[in-house]
């Protein structure tokens, strides 16, 4: 074999190797509006690699695996609350997702998160920006009594203009309601 193939064949080998450790990065279209982990689970064995460049922790032990944000088995994993119409009440199984995020936010007091209000396409432009509005409010409000800063939390409704589905019917409108949970700094 000569020396270009072969450097040819090291430089193919190597792109696949990152390719395929880089993985992909969960988009909301992934995410089940219907899963909610068991914030219980604690693990303490290694994780497999970070996906798409996700930070790493030491783990009890000395492992090393995945950021707890960036862990499907943590209920932290999920930062989607979803709505029923016309309602910013937060359903009990979100409940546990929105604890497990206030205790996150309460023992790392350097992380900072934004809570995104939205709302289907239904009603006006101005009642759907309050919507949003008093959805993100009432998950501020439940992440700061079980622990987090007020300092820590910022809220943002952005109404029906950002959409996460762009069907007009009942499972679109089921996606759209929602408070997303983005950190700014972890």
């Amino acid at each position: 074999m000569s020396r270009e193939f072969m450097r040819l064949l090291v430089v193919a080998s190597s792109m696949f190797v990152l390719v395929a450790c880089g993985g992909s990065a969960n988009t909301k279209e992934d995410q089940d509006p219907a899963m909610v982990e068991d914030q219980s689970k604690e693990s303490t064995t290694v994780a497999s690699i970070p996906q798409g460049g996700a930070s790493t922790q030491r783990l009890q032990g000395g492992a090393v695996g995945t950021h707890p944000l960036d862990d499907p088995e943590s209920a932290l994993f999920k930062r989607v609350i979803y709505f029923e119409f016309d309602s910013s009440n937060i359903s009990a199984e979100d409940r546990v997702v929105i604890e497990a995020h206030a205790k996150y936010l309460a023992d790392h007091p350097g992380a900072s998160i934004t809570l995104e209000g939205h709302a289907d396409e239904r009603g006006s432009r101005e009642y759907n920006i309050a919507l949003g509005e008093s959805r993100a409010t009432g998950v501020r409000r439940l992440i700061t009594l079980l622990g987090a800063s007020g300092d820590q939390t910022r809220t943002v409704s952005y109404g029906e203009e950002r959409p996460a589905a762009l069907g007009h019917e009942d499972t679109s409108w089921a996606l759209n309601r929602r408070v997303e949970l983005v950190y700014s700094t972890r």
